[in-house]
């Protein structure tokens, strides 16, 4: 590999440039916005990564050996169907990663949950006191490791269906499937294309591996060593974090952590004292005897149907953002008597007929400031308001974890 081009320059786009020029590879990266952060362009151009943006161009392919995306680029721009078309591999920034990262990988992936049981899996290693990264999905990019770790260190990798897409040689030590549900059917078309796409962290899995899925779930691919969990099996410790999908996501971790060999006191602490991650069932400060909960993470109907199961008191629940070509008559039949919903964003008036014929209680709020009064005026001591969109957040916000923060901020607000 000589000439690399890299599309998108986000934090993914940003680490597969720089781990490219750190091999010594010539690198020219695009991105369609027609401005970029100064501190970023500063230290790709420091690094000698040419940067180009605006419109796409195919003359960028010109001389280039193989192309890395960014998961939030989809597969059927211009520059990746020229590159195809030109017989040039197009690679996820999981997959370069991959290819450059000789460390042993636990692959976790799923619809709901990977980044709940990425941290904890994460935990579990330290607990053990065995070098141990997170990554990918999380936050952190795969590729921001190259050079960066020993080869003994073991990565714990979050693994979204968009980055899966494209990898070629992807093959973790132990792989997780947590659960399998329609999301993404905008990007994919079809369920069956979002499947394919998760169950090839399993693809390259050989006789010395483990691949790690729910109970009585079908043949998955690859020649690796079958492990099964469901939410009831037995744990040394009971986790910290509520909720009967926590426990199923606390069962997978530990069959994870066990097939890599932590032993069960270190996977007992863990449990014990993991509180979460951020936007995931994340309680803030009760104002006047009203707990508020942040799921901005909850971007599609199962993780908000998760949710809302987690709870036994009333709910005031923020939905909405925008939609996935979901049905939302599931979150109606969800909700109980007493319940109301303050609906945001573009899937608001999809969602508002969904509980109406539900019969349930909801208000057309618009934006999440205005929804957040109104849950917090109409909320009792005792309630639960709960943002758990069931939606995308890129109608209002650049991502769930900025929808979260700007909760975060009124909740704080309101007291």
């Amino acid at each position: 590999m000589k000439r690399a081009l890299v599309l998108g320059l986000a934090r993914s786009g940003e680490a597969a440039a720089l781990a490219l020029r750190a091999t010594g590879v010539e690198v020219v990266a695009h991105d369609v916005k027609r401005e970029c952060d100064a501190d970023l362009l500063g230290r790709l151009r420091l690094a000698g990564v040419e940067v180009h943006l605006g419109e796409e161009d195919e003359e960028l392919l010109r001389g280039v050996d193989v192309v890395v995306k960014s998961p939030g680029i989809p597969g059927e721009r211009p520059l990746l169907a020229g590159a195809r078309a030109a017989g040039i591999p197009v690679l996820s920034e999981i997959e370069l990663g991959a290819q450059l990262l000789s460390n042993p990988i636990v692959g976790i992936t799923g619809t709901n949950g990977k980044t709940t049981t990425t941290a904890l899996v994460g935990e579990m290693f330290r607990a053990d006191n065995r070098p141990v990264e997170v990554a990918g999905n999380i936050g952190r990019p795969l590729t921001s490791l190259v050079g960066a770790s020993d080869a003994d260190t073991w990565i714990v990798c979050e693994l979204s269906s968009f980055q899966l897409e494209d990898v070629e040689t992807l093959r973790p030590r132990i792989a997780v499937l947590l659960n399998l549900e329609p999301d993404h059917i905008d990007r994919h078309g079809t369920f069956e294309a979002y499947s394919d796409a998760k169950l090839r962290v399993f693809e390259h899995q050989t006789e010395d591996d483990v691949a790690v899925v729910p109970r009585g779930f079908r043949q998955v691919p690859g020649r690796a060593r079958r492990v099964e969990f469901a939410w009831d099996d037995p744990l040394p410790a009971e986790p910290r974090i509520p909720g009967a999908h926590n426990r199923e996501n606390a069962v997978a971790a530990t069959a994870a952590a066990r097939a890599a060999g932590v032993a069960d006191g270190a996977i007992a602490e863990a449990l014990s004292t993991f509180a979460g991650v951020p936007h995931r069932i994340e309680e803030l400060p009760a104002v006047g005897g009203v707990r508020f909960v942040n799921d901005s993470k909850a971007t599609n109907v199962a993780a908000a149907l998760r949710a809302i199961a987690s709870f036994d008191a009333p709910l005031h629940l923020i939905l909405g953002g925008l939609g996935k070509h979901e049905s939302y008559g599931p979150l109606a039949l969800a909700l109980g008597k007493g319940d109301r919903a303050y609906l945001i964003g573009d899937a608001a008036d999809e969602i508002a007929t969904a509980l109406a014929a539900g019969d349930v209680t909801f208000v057309q709020c618009g934006d999440l400031a205005t929804a957040v009064r109104a849950a917090a005026a109409a909320a009792c001591p005792g309630d639960v308001v709960l943002l758990s969109p069931a939606c995308a957040s890129f109608d209002q916000f650049e991502n769930y974890e900025m929808r979260g923060d700007v909760f975060r901020v009124l909740v704080g607000g309101s007291r």
